[in-house]
C-alpha cells in the first residue's frame, strides 16, 4: 500500500510581484535612519511579509526593482517591514539610479540570483585614492548590501565622507548575491584619473610631510648670559680674515640647547593622567643659605715650620 501525506512533495515557491509608491528614507516617520542610507536594502510594509510567507519565498529575500517609465532595473534586499501600507522606502542613491521621484510607482518582484565570485568597481572621484586600504573599507561597507547589479552607482561612507562607486562588472551574472560568499574585487582607475598628475601631486604632498626635521632646531634659544658670544676687533682697525663661512656666523644648533630624547613611560595605563612638576619654589631658608656672598682670601693658613715655644 502507498501512504500519501501532506508533506510528501516540497512546496513550490511562487513569485512575489507588487507595485508600491516609493519614497526616500528621509521621508520615513520617526528618527533618522542612517543605517538604510549606508546600505542596499529597502523598508517594506508589514503586509508584504505576510504575503511573502504564504508564497514560500526563498531566503535571503532578494527583490528586483523596476521603474516602468524609464525601464531602469536594480536589485536589493529588505531590511525591515515597518513601512506604511502601500509604500516602500529606498536609499537616496538607489532612487537616483532608478531616476525616481517621491511618490513614483515602483514594481517590486522577488528573484533568485547566483552567488558572486567577482566584481569590479570604478570610483567616481580621485579622492578614493587617498584611502589607505580601499579593499578593507569596501568589504566593511558591503556588509550592509545583499546584492550587486552591473551598472549601479553605489554610495559608501568612510570617515564622514561619501564615496560613489560604479559597479562595472559582476560574475557569474549581471546581478549577484554577496551574502556569505568569497568574492574577488578589482578597482578600475577613477573617472578623470591621470597617473602623471597623481604622481606629481603625491610627490609634492610627500615632500613636505615625509621630510625629517632636525629636533635640535625646535629647541628653545638659551636665555640669559652666554659665554664667548661677543665679537672680536683688531687694534689696527682691519677686519679679520674669515677662513670659512661657518666661522663667520655661529650655527643655530650651537646656540640652542642640546636635544635630549625623552624616556617613554612603559608602565603607563590608558585613561590615567599624571601631572609631573620637576621644579618647585624654593623656601626662605634655602634662599638664605644658597645666596652667601663669596669672599676671597678668607681661608686659614698653615706653615711647615713648627712654632717655637716662647719660654
Amino acid at each position: 500500500m502507498f501512504q500519501f501525506g501532506f508533506n510528501m512533495f516540497h512546496e513550490i515557491s511562487r513569485p512575489f510581484s507588487m507595485t508600491y509608491k516609493c519614497y526616500s528614507v528621509s521621508m520615513l516617520p520617526g528618527n533618522e535612519r542612517q543605517d538604510v542610507e549606508r546600505g542596499g536594502k529597502i523598508i517594506m510594509p508589514p503586509s508584504a511579509l505576510e504575503q511573502l510567507t504564504r508564497l514560500n519565498i526563498e531566503y535571503p529575500m532578494i527583490f528586483k526593482l523596476t521603474n516602468k517609465k524609464t525601464k531602469r532595473i536594480t536589485h536589493c534586499g529588505v531590511l525591515e517591514f515597518v513601512a506604511d501600507e502601500g509604500r516602500v522606502y529606498l536609499p537616496h542613491w538607489m532612487m537616483a539610479n532608478l531616476v525616481l521621484e517621491e511618490g513614483t510607482l515602483l514594481q517590486v518582484e522577488s528573484v533568485s540570483l547566483p552567488v558572486a565570485t567577482f566584481s569590479k568597481f570604478q570610483p567616481l572621484s580621485e579622492d578614493f585614492l587617498d584611502i589607505t586600504n580601499p579593499k578593507a573599507v569596501l568589504e566593511n561597507c558591503l556588509r550592509n548590501f545583499s546584492c550587486l547589479t552591473t551598472g549601479d552607482v553605489i554610495a559608501i561612507k568612510y570617515n564622514s565622507k561619501v564615496y560613489e562607486l560604479c559597479v562595472l562588472e559582476t560574475k557569474p551574472g549581471n546581478a549577484v548575491i554577496i551574502i556569505e560568499c568569497d568574492m574577488n574585487v578589482e578597482f578600475a582607475p577613477p573617472v578623470g584619473y591621470k597617473e602623471d598628475e597623481h604622481i606629481r601631486r603625491s610627490g609634492a604632498d610627500g615632500a613636505g610631510v615625509g621630510m625629517d626635521e632636525d629636533p635640535s632646531t625646535m629647541m628653545p634659544e638659551p636665555a640669559g648670559f652666554i659665554a664667548f658670544s661677543g665679537a672680536g676687533n683688531r687694534l689696527d682697525g682691519k677686519k679679520k680674515k674669515l677662513i670659512s663661512e661657518s666661522e663667520s656666523e655661529p650655527s643655530a644648533s650651537q646656540s640652542r640647547q642640546p636635544y635630549v630624547r625623552g624616556i617613554p613611560d612603559y608602565d603607563y595605563v590608558i585613561g590615567t593622567l599624571r601631572f609631573i612638576r620637576n621644579s618647585r619654589p624654593a623656601s626662605a631658608k634655602e634662599d638664605t643659605t644658597s645666596e652667601v656672598p663669596f669672599e676671597a682670601f678668607k681661608g686659614e693658613g698653615f706653615t711647615l715650620r713648627p712654632a717655637k715655644s716662647k719660654n
